[in-house]
């Protein structure tokens, strides 16, 4: 009965030991992926920051004098007073072609 006792500890523990492991397995891929996951959501929300970054340099930049001057110009064709705006017209086959 002392030698059955004793085969049934063993038995007891090599389950909890392959159980445990198993456990500590799966749960050590799942810390593995959740931490690429990690990783990649952090580097998204560091491209994000920085576009927001430059938008509100941008927003910052047109809230200028010299911001509204650049977007009035750039947009609407405006000019300052006395200026002089010259407008470049290109026509179809008006430049030479390369020779091949």
């Amino acid at each position: 009965m002392l030698r059955l006792r004793w085969i049934l500890l063993a038995a007891v523990v090599s389950l909890f030991s392959a159980i445990m492991g198993t456990a500590y397995f799966l749960e050590f891929r799942k810390i593995g992926r959740l931490t690429e996951l990690a990783d990649e959501r952090m580097a998204v929300l560091v491209s994000m920051s920085r576009s927001v970054q430059e938008l509100r340099e941008k927003v910052a930049f047109y809230n200028t004098p010299e911001g509204v001057a650049h977007l009035a110009r750039e947009q609407y064709n405006l000019s300052f007073p006395g200026e002089m705006v010259f407008k470049i017209e290109v026509k179809k086959n008006s430049l030479p072609q390369e020779k091949r």
